[in-house]
């Protein structure tokens, strides 16, 4: 009987970046402008719609529907997430179109690491109880 040697599997990262080592200056940089700008409920809520737009694109007009907001303000908002790489825009006409750029929350993501938690944990009323749970 011959002996074949085996080559190990490519074993996955145990640990997310953040935690396996230190992030570069620059890294770090990139990453805080993002999370940063995710801080804001409004950010967050204006990524949250071009994302689950159809299509994976939407038009400012769709956007400011149901926002309380002015469309000035609105468009800082959305300048601020262009600015930080989360979102793309193009002119068509007079309307502008924002799609997300997908690397940006693939990095982001990544960073943090993945879980297994699902959106009923993450809901606000169950997140003072949830949250214990899912950093242990």
């Amino acid at each position: 009987m011959s002996k074949q040697t085996q080559s190990p599997a490519k074993a996955e990262p145990c640990c997310t970046p953040l935690v396996r080592e230190p992030l570069t200056e620059d890294w770090a940089g990139d990453l805080a402008r993002m999370f940063k700008a995710l801080g804001d409920p409004v950010r967050l809520q204006l990524l949250s719609r071009v994302a689950s737009h159809a299509g994976g694109e939407a038009c400012v007009c769709d956007l400011s529907v149901g926002l309380d907001l002015s469309q000035p303000t609105i468009s800082h908002h959305l300048k601020v997430l262009r600015e930080t790489g989360l979102l793309r825009c193009e002119r068509r006409g007079t309307w502008v179109y924002y799609w997300v750029v997908a690397s940006a929350l693939a990095q982001l993501s990544a960073v943090l690491g993945s879980t297994d938690v699902s959106t009923t944990q993450l809901s606000t009323t169950q997140l003072g109880t949830a949250a214990p749970a899912v950093l242990a």
